[in-house]
């Protein structure tokens, strides 16, 4: 678990307590919903890319050959 210290205007931190945003709870579910948002911001935007940019789809063999090379590379990442 970490801790996390925030400085604040007097009066947000007054409003916030009321509200019961400083609570860890809320604060946690805040975080998790922006950084959900944001996720799915960066996925609009890969979308976007890819529709104005298309890759040309790969081959059986290319994609074989990438998947070959992949464990290859986990192999002797692991020490095999």
């Amino acid at each position: 678990m970490t801790t996390v210290q925030i400085t604040l205007s007097d009066q947000l931190a007054q409003e916030a307590q009321r509200a019961g945003l400083l609570a860890p709870e809320s604060i946690e579910r805040m975080l998790r919903e922006q950084l959900r948002a944001e996720r799915i911001e960066r996925l609009k935007a890969a979308r976007q890319k890819l529709a104005a940019e298309p890759i040309e789809p790969m081959t059986a063999e290319e994609i074989q050959a990438e998947i070959e090379a992949y464990r290859t590379e986990q192999r002797r990442a692991a020490g095999s």
